[in-house]
């Protein structure tokens, strides 16, 4: 595993010019989820590779949680560590020395049962937090500010549809579940507004479901189950008939896409980030892997409760366009099967929980 996210490292590091971030100062939110961790890896690691003098101000809410995934922390590595929830945070957490010329906004996917149970709190996070970090990014006059969204802004679609930037399905106000893609939207449409108002250069990120190399202890999204099926030999088990259509793209795929939004999109621009290869529905991805990574030696098994009682999103059948991306400079590179062949090594090895990079920094509380 280590082996393998070290040339996902380089491979991200190979992917475009990161001398236009010289003596830059990133600060990053998310740094303890998936696409936060390898975001703030991948820019360790060409910071290093090149000597970028870069300073990254990572926004924590548990530090032990983060000193379990990248180590302790030296003041050689330009790491500054900054303890605050983003519902909390404000400029006066950050230090007066710093200034900050590129903000990433990510937020942690909430598991999907505490959208039905703390659906308030859901809500409450996205729009406080959102706001919180856009008036850092207003007071900092940073260059970018680049939001990370999800495909789920799009709601849900009847028939199948390709699914451009400025095209829209129908999400139910009246449904519990629905307050995560509806906060989503909220949100974009917050930073649209603070672009507006306050010349904030907003970017947006739409993420497809992304995984593979660096995946965390506890994922339990259906891609991190099916994988655990195949190393621990057990049946597959739906909870839904599988018909929802799914958008998938590689971590450091997602990655690329990400630096190359913030390094050559457009303000109060989103663009879709997918594998358009990857594409399939829960149940062909479910098979997939029982036949073709399982050789067969696992089935799939229907286990579909009356109520929505672990929180899934409602069925969709979708397909994200990712042509606007594309035409940035940005291509995929792992397709689906290849994604959990990579996965698959890192369970086998049982180093979930050992991460690369021995980050060293600083703590700022």
């Amino acid at each position: 595993m280590i082996q393998l996210l070290k040339k996902d490292m380089e491979f991200i590091s190979n992917s475009m010019n990161f001398k236009q971030l010289e003596d830059k100062t990133i600060l990053l939110t998310g740094s303890t989820g998936l696409v936060g961790s390898q975001l703030l890896r991948a820019l360790h690691y060409c910071n290093n590779k090149y000597n970028l003098n870069l300073t990254i101000v990572a926004i924590v809410r548990n530090i032990s949680k983060f000193e379990k995934m990248f180590g302790m922390i030296d003041k050689k590595d330009n790491i500054i560590l900054i303890q605050s929830d983003i519902t909390d945070i404000t400029e006066n957490n950050i230090p007066s020395n710093i200034s900050i010329d590129i903000l990433y906004m990510l937020q942690a996917l909430p598991l999907q049962n505490k959208m039905i149970s703390q659906p308030v709190d859901t809500i409450m996070t996205a729009l406080m937090g959102t706001h919180n970090i856009l008036e850092i990014a207003k007071k900092h006059a940073v260059n970018a500010f680049v939001y990370i969204s999800s495909m789920e802004v799009y709601g849900s679609f009847n028939d199948e549809t390709y699914v451009h930037e400025d095209t829209m399905g129908y999400i139910n106000p009246l449904a519990l579940r629905s307050n995560y893609p509806l906060g989503k939207r909220m949100c974009e449409n917050m930073c649209i507004a603070y672009s507006e108002q306050y010349r904030v250069p907003v970017r947006i990120a739409r993420l497809s479901q992304t995984f593979g190399a660096g995946i965390l202890p506890g994922e339990n999204r259906v891609f991190a189950q099916f994988a655990r099926s195949v190393i621990y030999n057990k049946d597959i088990v739906l909870h839904t008939k599988g018909l929802s259509e799914g958008n998938y793209c590689y971590t450091r795929d997602t990655i690329t896409a990400i630096l190359t939004i913030m390094l050559n999109g457009e303000n109060q621009n989103a663009y879709n980030v997918s594998n358009e290869e990857c594409h399939t529905t829960i149940a062909d991805m479910a098979k997939m892997v029982a036949s073709k990574l399982a050789s067969g030696q696992i089935n799939v098994i229907f286990d579909i409760p009356e109520t929505n009682s672990y929180g899934y999103a409602c069925d969709t059948k979708m397909k994200l366009n990712t042509d606007k991306l594309r035409k940035l400079g940005w291509k995929p590179s792992v397709n689906l099967e290849e994604a959990y062949r990579r996965i698959n090594k890192k369970y086998e090895l049982k180093q979930e929980m050992n991460f690369i990079i021995k980050l060293k920094g600083r703590k700022i509380k």
